[in-house]
């Protein structure tokens, strides 16, 4: 499902169609408000971060989550980390395993994140995140749950895409957010707008004044693979949350995209769509090019049809993150 264009309209204009829907939106801020101010029903006995998002869909969690995991290995940490493992049919815990699993079975983004620390797919994240600490985890990474009270969070990070911010800064379905800014914010120690420079100074000039806890930016640059992109006549498709950063993305590498097929996040790469798409690129003479995270999700027989663009995040400053890791590592019992 793609986002409602009316969503992505500044916050003093929403627009007519987001004054209709403000009693449903109400309504599902006050039930959010209330499910996040229970008390957590398990306290683990590490450290647990949580990375997450006030808005609905997309904002880059996953390359933020794989960041923090490379940091702290880095540094001599155990991080685990915790998914609910969107969109697969295995309810867990269990924890991934790249070479039994798919991502039909646990989901594309725990499947990629596996490649970076020990995955642990769980729809009940207290026995999640149990099974990671009775599996030698030293920190937990969770996935997601920013809104979920089943775990005590010791530090939590929203996500932001800084090109489109927080949309009209409603509460679904009147806008792309799934409580309030102000009470989402209110839980947050950090929080992190990805995108390049002027997507930042964008950000900053709408929302500088409604940010009240510590900010800091970063993007997602490519990882050199020594692949040339200059000049290649590609067909690009992306089902992530925001595919037209994706696609400029490969611009800005000098791709010369011929399609581009933007899909819904987490779209099933049906036999159909491929061989679709597969026949246009031969058409049109060019690569079949998609995401690290839609690779996931490539039936065999395509995995060397398609080249993948993976991208890292990139941190302006990491400082103030390093010391305050540092600090939650430092507590952990012995």
């Amino acid at each position: 499902m793609r986002a409602p264009e009316f969503w992505g309209m500044p916050p003093d204009n929403p627009g007519w169609r987001a004054h209709i829907l403000a009693p449903i939106s109400y309504a599902v801020a006050a039930a959010t408000r209330n499910r996040v101010g229970r008390a957590a029903t398990y306290k683990p006995r590490v450290p647990v971060v949580c990375v997450g998002n006030i808005n609905v869909g997309g904002t880059g969690k996953t390359p933020t989550v794989i960041a923090l995991a490379q940091r702290l290995v880095e540094t001599g940490q155990t991080p685990h980390i915790v998914s609910r493992g969107h969109g697969g049919t295995i309810a867990g815990p269990v924890q991934v395993n790249e070479r039994l699993h798919a991502a039909a079975d646990v989901g594309d983004e725990p499947l990629l994140l596996a490649a970076f620390a020990p995955t642990w797919v769980s729809r009940d994240r207290a026995a999640g995140v149990r099974k990671a600490e009775q599996n030698g985890a030293g920190i937990i990474l969770l996935d997601d749950g920013f809104q979920n009270p089943s775990v005590a969070k010791d530090y939590s990070i929203i996500v932001v895409n800084a090109g489109y911010g927080f949309g009209n800064a409603r509460v679904m379905p009147a806008g792309p957010l799934r409580e309030t800014l102000s009470n989402g914010l209110a839980r947050a120690d950090v929080l992190l707008s990805i995108g390049p420079e002027h997507a930042q100074q964008k950000f900053l000039d709408i929302w500088h004044n409604k940010i009240d806890c510590r900010h800091i930016t970063g993007d997602l640059v490519p990882l050199a693979t020594g692949m040339d992109w200059k000049g290649l006549k590609v067909l690009a498709f992306a089902g992530i949350g925001h595919p037209e950063k994706f696609f400029q993305t490969l611009k800005t590498l000098g791709a010369n995209i011929v399609q581009a097929n933007p899909l819904d996040d987490h779209q099933p790469l049906t036999s159909g769509l491929l061989k679709r798409l597969e026949s246009e690129a031969q058409r049109l003479g060019a690569q079949l090019v998609t995401t690290e995270k839609d690779a996931t999700r490539l039936p065999t027989e395509y995995r060397q049809k398609v080249l993948t663009l993976p991208v890292r995040l990139q941190l302006n400053d990491w400082s103030a993150l390093d010391a305050d890791l540092d600090q939650l590592t430092a507590q952990k019992p012995d």
